[in-house]
């Protein structure tokens, strides 16, 4: 049996990073070579000297939503809400907190220009919801609502903005795409000068972020739902390297998530969008990603399988261990690593 187990390793409190790195691309780097085994520890920005002209880096371009506000029942109980995935134009798929004051048929009021009403519940509990409000819906949240930071931050950063990244475009993630932080506008024209290709790719990040794998068989644990988007010029980017052998490098989970659930089985895109379950863990054959830059992720959680799919469960708990001692700063606002 596949364990969730197999993937726990102790990891200090104290190393859990709650400020993001000043600037974004000091943070530290720890370069992981997938034919020898060798481990280098870098900073971020000497990333440069690891990627090659030819090589494609592929981005995530999400832009996280002001994705968490509050309502009021109408005796006044308080009830978090996190915007999960947009259904309709007035539609959203969302967690609450408590649940039992978000009842089907519940109206809340969040502010003056804002109300919803609960219309029905998931079967893994989330709630469907109908807002109800005058004007432009992303205004009106960019007033009433508030970055959605994951529980185990305890500061909001003085600026919000540390928590999308540098090229961010499209609104609708819940959470960000952490391993993107790191990048600087210069760093991204540094690698562009070198001949480094950026391809974008889309993918909202949502509630598979927060939720923990609760079952020990791997097999039983559904991965939610994300909607995803790859265009043609991604795609053309991306099968140019695929076909003349050049690496294609995927900053974060989310990219990795995106190319292996549109990639055919020679690894070529075809330009599509819509909804991906994928859940990527070991014995899994990579089809399109040739490497990753990412951060470093909660023990047992879907992405650090999804980190020893690409490199071997013992070996990603060994460089873990490694990033333990070296005392280097883990998950949103932490370091990163390079898998090559």
């Amino acid at each position: 049996m596949l364990k969730k187990s197999d993937y726990y390793y102790d990891l200090p409190e104290e190393l859990i990073a709650q400020t993001p790195a000043e600037p974004r691309d000091s943070s530290r780097l720890l370069v992981y070579d997938r034919k020898t085994g060798g481990v280098q520890h870098r900073i971020f920005r000497d990333i440069a000297e690891y990627l090659h002209a030819g090589d494609v880096l592929v981005i995530n371009n999400t832009k996280v939503l002001p994705a968490r506000m509050y309502g009021y029942t109408a005796n006044g109980g308080k009830v978090e809400v996190l915007l999960l995935k947009r259904l309709s134009i007035s539609e959203w798929e969302v967690l609450v907190k408590p649940g039992k004051k978000a009842r089907e048929g519940t109206s809340l009021k969040i502010s003056d220009e804002l109300s919803l009403t609960v219309k029905s519940r998931t079967e893994t509990g989330e709630r469907i919801v109908e807002f109800h409000y005058d004007g432009v819906f992303e205004d009106i949240l960019s007033r009433v609502g508030s970055m959605p930071l994951p529980p185990y931050i305890h500061e909001k950063p003085k600026d919000p903005n540390r928590y999308q990244t540098v090229y961010c475009k499209t609104d609708g993630s819940a959470a960000a795409p952490t391993a993107g932080l790191h990048f600087t506008k210069e760093l991204l024209e540094t690698l562009k000068s070198r001949g480094v290709q950026i391809a974008e790719v889309l993918l909202h990040v949502g509630l598979g972020t927060f939720r923990p794998v609760k079952e020990e068989d791997l097999t039983e644990h559904k991965m939610h739902s994300e909607y995803y988007m790859v265009d043609e010029k991604a795609a053309e980017i991306v099968n140019a390297a695929k076909r003349e052998g050049r690496r294609v490098i995927a900053v974060g989970t989310t990219s990795v998530r995106t190319l292996e659930t549109v990639a055919d089985e020679n690894g070529f895109l075809h330009p599509c969008s819509g909804n991906t379950e994928i859940f990527i863990y070991p014995p899994y054959r990579f089809k399109c990603v040739d490497a990753l830059i990412t951060n470093f992720h909660l023990p047992e959680s879907t992405l650090i399988m999804l980190v020893s799919a690409l490199i071997g469960r013992e070996e990603c708990l060994r460089i873990y261990k490694e990033a333990v001692e070296e005392r280097y700063r883990f998950f949103s606002f932490g370091d990163a690593c390079l898998l090559l």
